[in-house]
């Protein structure tokens, strides 16, 4: 049975948001995320990140960069609190009129938020529930793609997130709810949605 599942951005929601990240060491959590991803853990979601990043594209680092930070991502996770996201996607790409220069990434695609193209792969992948699955992000975007895929919204106010609530991005779609945080985004998903069906 497909069960729901628990799409998370990565700068602003789980880690700090301080523009492109150079160093591995600079990839920090913010308080209380590891916690808050465990906390789904045990109650049965499949948690996934799914993020652009078009750092790749834009000539700012190579693919292997990004694969690092998330592994250093996972690392912090684990190490913190024992969480773990079940699985990564994220999205290299930016066409040429947003910047993209590095010719493997400068190109449209269906995977850049706000196109659907990451969560249906995920659902495709792992046999997830959209419908009953959740996108907490910081950004518009990341509710508009809530709302293209037929996913709950979660906009948090960490991030960019204050920034949206002050109007200064567009933001047709509104969230359904607005958290402080992932941990009061957390307790939302907990007291509203019936937990996941999965097999154990």
């Amino acid at each position: 049975m497909a069960r729901g599942a628990v799409f998370l951005d990565r700068d602003g929601v789980l880690n700090q948001e301080i523009g492109y990240i150079h160093r591995l060491e600079d990839l920090q959590l913010l308080p209380g995320v590891a916690e808050a991803v465990r906390r789904l853990n045990e109650q049965g979601w499949f948690c996934c990140l799914a993020s652009n990043q078009s750092g790749p594209a834009r000539n700012y680092y190579g693919i292997d960069h990004v694969h690092a930070l998330h592994e250093r991502l996972q690392k912090l996770l684990w190490d913190t609190a024992g969480a773990v996201l079940d699985a990564i996607y994220f999205c290299p790409d930016l066409s040429r009129p947003e910047g993209g220069v590095v010719s493997d990434y400068a190109g449209w695609t269906t995977w850049r938020k706000p196109n659907t193209g990451m969560l249906v792969a995920a659902a495709w992948d792992h046999d997830l529930d959209l419908t009953r699955s959740v996108m907490v992000g910081d950004k518009a975007t990341d509710i508009d793609l809530a709302r293209n895929a037929g996913c709950y919204g979660i906009l948090v106010q960490t991030g960019f997130g204050q920034q949206v609530l002050a109007g200064r991005y567009q933001h047709p779609s509104q969230p359904d709810y607005i958290a402080t945080d992932l941990q009061a985004a957390v307790e939302w998903i907990q007291t509203h949605l019936p937990p996941p069906s999965h097999a154990p």
